[in-house]
């Protein structure tokens, strides 16, 4: 249960930032908006942010889908997961490594599913997740992984937003589209 109630699905207003939100979204308002748009100016800056972190780095976008899912794994964060695994999968990602990503913190954790380079981008999302500081030896592992020093910056830059975005969600219980309808019946 989210707890505050979401702004309703057809909210108009603030006009432009609606807008502008609806059309990154494909025409609609996620939980997560109608969540966020109670203060425009945060969904303003997270509107423009997380459009830029999605739509506009070098970063391949297997290796940040792949990022975030871990992150959302790490935090528990069902909604986080759940709106990235398809992301993960038109990346070139497989399902396969998707149900792998469910049990990373345990000895079940399959890394045969993944590449060395995924695994460099999956060890550092779990460092930074769990110890925030990152040991030379996944540094070494990922910097290997990448292209460029712009991707590395980019790739730290995904895993420490998406830890937010994480937080976020659980904190203020924000549901999966679809499942708030349940929770309204008596």
């Amino acid at each position: 249960m989210p707890v505050i109630p979401y702004l309703p699905n057809d909210l108009q207003e603030p006009v432009d930032l609606v807008t502008a939100i609806r059309s990154r979204r494909g025409g609609e308002l996620l939980n997560l908006d109608r969540m966020l748009l109670y203060s425009p100016a945060f969904a303003a800056g997270w509107n423009s942010f997380l459009g830029a972190v999605r739509n506009a780095l070098s970063l391949p976008d297997k290796l940040r889908e792949l990022a975030i899912c871990s992150v959302a794994v790490l935090n528990a964060a069902e909604y986080e997961f759940i709106q990235h695994a398809p992301e993960f999968i038109k990346a070139g990602g497989r399902e396969e490594q998707l149900t792998a990503l469910r049990n990373l913190e345990s000895t079940e954790f399959n890394r045969d599913s993944f590449s060395a380079d995924e695994l460099a981008v999956i060890d550092l999302s779990m460092e930074m997740t769990r110890r925030v500081s990152v040991t030379d030896k996944i540094m070494s592992s990922v910097k290997t992984a990448l292209d460029t020093d712009q991707q590395l910056m980019e790739l730290i830059g995904v895993i420490a937003t998406y830890n937010m975005v994480s937080r976020y969600l659980v904190a203020l219980g924000i549901e999966v589209e679809g499942d708030e309808a349940q929770n309204d019946s008596p």
